[in-house]
């Protein structure tokens, strides 16, 4: 089937600043790139970084309608640059994890009988009994995760459950929130979707499900029987399961596209549309991972994405549900300190120049005589501490290093902290383990070579930009081909990861020493600090 097509692959990326398209042939070669930035493109909204921060600081949310003005904007933009609507056969994409949309009653009527004559936006603007929309960047909710934590037995039972303990700003805890304080609102709404399956329901024109893989980032579903939890769900809010409808695999295909997209931008009617996802696991496909790959995303937060063959949650990181194996499972760890954390120490100690930075890394030696160096310059995730703590070979604590040590220092503390709780998460690295370094600072080859030493593997990259949207075209891609096709056939034409950095031989005995001591003394930390909060 798939040698004969001559088609287009469509991956949306509702992303938090953002909405892309991308658009790739047969071959996987990219035939369209067209973005809506909501800043900038649509004012009106009056949104910084694509949000809404609220006077407490801690509430942030983005306008829900914002959302469709702008698909409806970037399909636009595509039509008027010519693009050809009626060759693309498949498409998918994914919205930013953990944001939530609330359809009012009376919403799927409107959805189901859109007239092709007038934009989205303007038939869809007021269906919406919350219209402003929890995201991933929320943390007003602790309350609500220490009461659902409670309500199913502990942090760790719901961690069982749902992959995951209770996270501000997952959407179960955001919805048990939301029927506290406006529970007259609650009460009209007639469908919860996640951002991924909220905008695939603006291409089917009815409520899109939520696939199994985003799902399993909302403290609701059952990451072992797929379906969700009783439990969670009566500890969340009542009558939530009819609200959230029941949740599919990543790759099933969950219609044809709208009548209202056929008659407006002329689709072809049997375009297929598959289950929208997470941004998260959305990358994991848009890098072409297999099985054993370790990615490491290196921004101004690091994300560390695992493909695991079986699930074992924990109270840091979440397991969630593969993306492209429903069988097998996706660790995923988030570190706050990270990029900027660096940068800090390189203008500090380097004369803000990586060049200088790099030559001070060199000067100190693998390991760094013994020192251990910790930079939390915002409360981190895990653990939640904060502060600047340094301690020599003795585990005594000092000052301050020298230059060179305080460049290595942060370093090896930030990557032997990435390994730990990714071991956490079920991390075992094989001889053929691959990390795939993607994000901005994977151009710094001095940061590579740290990231190689410490988790003794070879260190990869690739020049995927947008990876997430491509990830919706590669579904796209596998689901209209047949899922007995395997996911490495359908990406063999995605460039191969280059090589850059490979471990140091004999390098793993120092590590293995400076590692157990980074553990008991980030451990320790920990406890001072949970006390003095105390």
């Amino acid at each position: 089937m798939a040698e004969n097509c001559r088609g287009y692959f469509l991956g949306f990326d509702f992303s938090t600043q953002q909405l892309k398209a991308l658009a790739v042939d047969e071959s996987l070669k990219v035939v369209l790139e067209e973005y809506v930035k909501f800043d900038t493109d649509l004012p009106e909204f009056k949104t910084y970084g694509g949000v809404h921060i609220h006077d407490n600081k801690v509430t942030i949310t983005s306008p829900t309608a914002m959302w469709i003005k702008a698909l409806d904007l970037l399909l636009d933009k595509m039509k008027k640059s010519g693009f050809d609507f009626s060759k693309v056969v498949a498409l998918s994409g994914d919205g930013q994890q953990h944001g939530s949309v609330y359809w009012k009653k009376g919403a799927r009527n409107k959805l189901t009988s859109l007239s092709p004559d007038k934009p989205l936006y303007d038939q869809l603007k007021d269906e919406f009994s919350i219209p402003e929309s929890p995201i991933w960047m929320d943390a007003s909710t602790t309350r609500q995760c220490r009461e659902v934590e409670a309500a199913v037995g502990g942090a760790m039972r719901l961690a069982e459950i749902t992959g995951s303990r209770g996270f501000e700003r997952f959407t179960g805890i955001q919805i048990r929130k939301i029927y506290q304080t406006k529970q007259e609102a609650y009460e009209n709404t007639e469908r919860i979707s996640l951002v991924s399956s909220f905008a695939a329901s603006l291409l089917i024109g009815d409520y899109a499900p939520i696939d199994f893989s985003d799902g399993s980032g909302m403290n609701l579903l059952d990451i072992r029987t797929k379906s969700w939890s009783a439990e969670v769900l009566e500890a969340c809010a009542p009558d939530l399961a009819s609200k959230l409808g029941e949740p599919v695999p990543s790759h099933q295909v969950i219609g044809n596209i709208s009548s209202y997209m056929v008659s407006r931008y002329h689709f072809s009617p049997d375009c297929k549309v598959v289950a929208f996802t997470g941004d998260n696991p959305a990358s994991l496909a848009g890098l072409a991972a297999r099985q054993g790959d370790i990615i490491v995303s290196l921004g101004s937060s690091d994300v560390i994405f695992l493909w695991l063959p079986s699930a074992t949650p924990g109270l840091t990181g979440h397991i969630l549900v593969n993306p492209l194996d429903p069988e097998s499972y996706m660790g995923l760890i988030c570190f706050k300190n990270s990029s900027l954390t660096r940068e800090k120490i390189r203008d500090l100690y380097a004369e803000g120049s990586w060049e200088k930075f790099e030559q001070l890394l060199k000067a100190a030696p693998k390991g760094n005589h013994g020192n251990i160096g910790i930079y939390f310059d915002t409360a981190e995730v895990q653990p939640v501490v904060m502060g600047t703590f340094r301690f020599n070979e003795n585990d005594e604590q000092v000052e301050r290093f020298s230059n060179e040590s305080e460049v290595r220092a942060v370093l090896e503390s930030q990557f032997m902290a990435r390994l730990v709780y990714a071991r956490k998460c079920g991390l075992q690295i094989g001889p053929d383990a691959r990390v795939i370094a993607t994000g901005g600072a994977s151009v710094n080859k001095a940061i590579l070579q740290v990231i190689a030493d410490i988790f003794n593997s070879s260190v990869y990259v690739t020049d995927v930009p947008n990876s997430a949207a491509l990830g919706g075209c590669y579904r796209a891609k596998h689901a209209w081909q047949g899922l007995d096709t395997p996911f490495t056939d359908v990406v063999k034409n995605h460039p191969d990861p280059v090589c850059v950095a490979s471990h140091t031989p004999g390098v793993e005995k120092i590590y293995d020493l400076l590692q157990a001591r980074y553990e008991k003394l980030e451990e320790m930390i920990a406890a001072n600090y949970e006390n003095k909060i105390v």
